[in-house]
């Protein structure tokens, strides 16, 4: 279950009962998601709180270039250096609903209950992405563990019932899919435009790059040899067989 959802815990959601009684994340591992990659580069995004979970987020979002501004009081001392070197904006101040305008994402980060519900509850008649941590019953979207290597990006999620699950899951995706994989895909990716300009169909396109990647040999089995030349010629075989013949 959540990690701020569980009885004999103070009450952290909109339902406020005083002493959690877990009635909040009733049919949250039921809840279908629907998965999405979102491209946020030059986006606004809000992330409300200064501590070490804030930090966490908004080192996710720079990640993927965002446009961060973070509101709080006082922030970690990470945080801070990165507002001065104006890597983002700070605010130094209590959280307003104004703050959320223009923004695509918001993420609440805050011990105060009445702040996160606040987030959330103003991002939604906004119709705002939102995330308030570790509370889901406050969120209209949550935020998978992330393996990332290169241009590959595989989301764990366990729906909330189990961080440490998620987590243990992204170190073992990561030593299986890890460089090779990653250098597949932007090797791939420089013949995207010669298949779209030279097959007729999708499907055509499809073969061609599903023989390479499930072929013999296993460009996988090359790249993990160091061998990326070998990938590059069995691409180029591949290109030469599927061209079209010429009348």
């Amino acid at each position: 279950m959540p990690a701020q959802a569980y009885a004999g815990k103070e009450c952290v959601c909109q339902l406020r009962r005083g002493i959690c009684d877990q009635s909040c994340v009733q049919g949250m591992l039921e809840t279908p998601f629907y998965i999405a990659c979102l491209r946020l580069s030059g986006r606004r995004a809000l992330v409300v709180g200064g501590g070490d979970v804030a930090m966490e987020k908004v080192e996710g979002l720079l990640a993927c270039d965002a446009d961060v501004t973070i509101v709080a009081p006082e922030a970690h001392p990470d945080l801070a250096e990165l507002a001065a070197e104006g890597s983002i904006r700070w605010e130094r101040r209590a959280y307003a609903p104004a703050d959320l305008e223009g923004c695509l994402i918001a993420i609440a980060a805050t011990d105060d209950t009445e702040v996160n519900i606040a987030v959330s509850a103003d991002a939604e008649a906004r119709a705002m992405l939102v995330n308030v941590v570790d509370v889901p019953p406050l969120c209209n979207f949550i935020l998978p563990a992330i393996v990332r290597t290169g241009p590959l990006a595989v989301a764990i999620s366990t729906a909330g019932a189990s961080p440490a699950l998620a987590k243990r899951m992204k170190r073992e995706i990561g030593d299986m899919f890890g460089e090779p994989y990653a250098q597949l895909a932007v090797l791939l990716n420089d013949a995207r435009g010669w298949a779209k300009s030279t097959l007729p169909t999708y499907q055509d396109r499809k073969a061609f790059f599903e023989q390479i990647v499930n072929g013999d040999p296993d460009p996988i089995d090359l790249l993990r040899a160091g061998d990326a030349q070998a990938v590059r010629r069995l691409i180029e075989s591949a290109q030469r067989a599927a061209e079209p013949a010429v009348a």
